[in-house]
C-alpha cells in the first residue's frame, strides 16, 4: 500500500513536470537577431517573454474604439535581456510589414511589446500575438503617423542594427 502511494506521488510529479515543459515549449512567437550578445538568434515563447518581467500600459490607439490596458514586456527590458548593442531595430510582422524603431524610444516612452489586451492574450485577429504599443495617452506628441507606423502588430522578428 505504501509503495503504491509513493508511485502515485512520483507519477503526479512527473505529470506536473511534463506539463510545465509543454508550457515552456509553447510556440515561438518572436525571434531576435542581429547585434545581440552571443551573435546567435534567440527565440521566445510567450512564457519566455513573461519571465523577463511583465508591465502594462493603459492607452487609446487609432485601432481600438476604447481605452485598452495592454500587458507585456517592456522592449527596453527585452533588449537588455538579449544584450542588444545597436541603435535601431527593424521589426518585421507576420505579413512582412517592417518598420525601423530607434532603441532610444524604448526607454524614453516605456514602449511595450504587448501580448495581452484587457486581460486576454492577443490572437492574430486581435493584432497579436505581439503588438508594439506606445503610451499615446501619456505622450500626446506621439499621436502621429511616424509613431503609428512604429506600432507594429503581429510582430514576428526583431533585428537589432
Amino acid at each position: 500500500m505504501f509503495s503504491r502511494w509513493i508511485f502515485l506521488i512520483l507519477m503526479a510529479g512527473v505529470g506536473l513536470a511534463l506539463a510545465g515543459t509543454a508550457l515552456a515549449a509553447g510556440p515561438v512567437v518572436l525571434s531576435v537577431e542581429g547585434r545581440i550578445e552571443g551573435g546567435t538568434a534567440r527565440d521566445f515563447t510567450i512564457v519566455d517573454l513573461e519571465e523577463i518581467g511583465m508591465s502594462s500600459v493603459t492607452t487609446s490607439t487609432p485601432w481600438h474604439d476604447k481605452v485598452v490596458t495592454f500587458e507585456g514586456v517592456r522592449l527596453a527590458d527585452l533588449m537588455a535581456h538579449v544584450g542588444a548593442a545597436g541603435q535601431m531595430i527593424e521589426g518585421v510582422a507576420l505579413n512582412n510589414f517592417y518598420a525601423e524603431i530607434p532603441l532610444s524610444d524604448f526607454e524614453a516612452y516605456d514602449v511595450l511589446l504587448a501580448f495581452k489586451a484587457d486581460g486576454s492574450y492577443l490572437g492574430v485577429r486581435d493584432k497579436g500575438p505581439l503588438f508594439v504599443i506606445y503610451p499615446f495617452d501619456r505622450f500626446p506628441d506621439l499621436r502621429n503617423e511616424l509613431y503609428y507606423s512604429r506600432s507594429i502588430w503581429q510582430l514576428r522578428r526583431i533585428r537589432v542594427k
